[in-house]
């Protein structure tokens, strides 16, 4: 994991106000809680006492309450109340467990994953989405690390085959490029792929005014758009649940329908192509290997895997950042 990043990890829908939910991100079981003022918790599922899960809990106020022995956990992970001890008992400082900051943004709820500091960066999003865009989506698990759902949006070597029925007819093969920039932490890619019909693909430094081709974003460290149109964009987060698991998070955000409850059809009238798509992605990355990807990792990469390597380079210069 690249430390000192706001990672997005749940859909915000999930948390309801007063029920803990236990999920396991970053190879860590977390409890997460939503109090009656909306405020958002995160700590460790485990209870410093006697290890019971902390999410099979009740919500008391900011609290969370231990099902097992009552123990009263803040948000900073600290037991406040041992109530076999007594309710005006002072609780000694070992009784806690470990916590992260979390907020709800853009629909989504983030996590601090790294050293604690103040104040926190902001979190980062695709902020012309929170403007007139409305949306519908799915979510679903793939037994692969992160690092590989992600590489598999940076590809623009496989539609032609594993999309020929979908987002890949017309059996353009030939792939131009591709340009990739970088804006801080942020990538965009520029596609130029074309019908084979003897040419030499060019280099990514002879295509000219390639800010108008068809183009996508990576936002480190886990979320990604298509940018389809002014008006439609597919968004994706790539929530990190192990070293061999991750959350995937599909939106279809559009802004042409404007009408409540049109709108609501359109979005949900989305989902079963998006499923197909993805479906069709994760047919074959499922069984890539390794799980997980690394910078080097003696793959035999040609020009058209240009985004994905950027990725893997950005991840070292990130990770060897937060070293530091």
């Amino acid at each position: 994991m690249i430390e000192n990043l706001w990672y997005a990890i749940l859909d915000a829908k999930e948390l309801k106000k007063n029920k803990p939910i236990g999920v396991t991100r970053f190879s860590k079981k977390l409890v997460l809680w939503r109090d009656g003022q909306n405020k958002i918790s995160c700590i460790a599922d485990q209870c410093c006492h006697r290890g019971a899960s902390l999410s099979l809990g009740q919500v008391k106020d900011e609290y969370l309450e231990c099902p097992f022995h009552g123990f009263l956990y803040d948000s900073t992970g600290k037991v406040k109340c041992i109530p076999a001890n007594g309710a005006k008992a002072i609780v000694e400082k070992r009784f806690f467990v470990e916590h992260y900051t979390a907020k709800e943004a853009y629909g989504f709820i983030w996590v601090w994953y790294g050293q604690s500091q103040e104040p926190l960066p902001e979190i980062k999003f695709f902020h012309e989405l929170e403007d007139g865009f409305s949306y519908g989506g799915f979510s679903e698990n793939w037994g692969v690390h992160y690092t590989r759902a992600i590489e598999n949006q940076l590809d623009v070597v496989h539609l032609p085959f594993v999309h020929k029925t979908t987002i890949g007819k017309g059996n353009k093969t030939l792939v131009n490029g591709p340009v990739v920039t970088w804006e801080d932490d942020r990538m965009t890619f520029y596609v130029k792929n074309e019908f084979d019909d003897g040419q030499i693909p060019e280099r990514p430094d002879e295509i000219k005014e390639y800010e108008t081709l068809f183009h996508l974003q990576l936002q480190m460290p886990n979320i990604w758009q298509n940018i389809i149109s002014d008006q439609v964009r597919i968004l994706a987060v790539f929530a990190p649940i192990d070293e061999e698991n991750t959350r995937i998070y599909i939106r279809f955000y559009q802004s042409f329908m404007k009408v409540p409850l049109l709108k609501q059809v359109i979005n949900a009238l989305s989902i079963p192509l998006n499923k197909t798509i993805l479906h069709q992605d994760r047919r074959v990355v499922l069984t890539q290997k390794p799980k997980k990807s690394e910078l080097s990792m003696g793959e035999n990469l040609i020009q058209g895997d240009l985004p994905i390597i950027e990725f893997r380079k950005k991840r070292e210069e990130l990770k060897n950042k937060a070293r530091l």
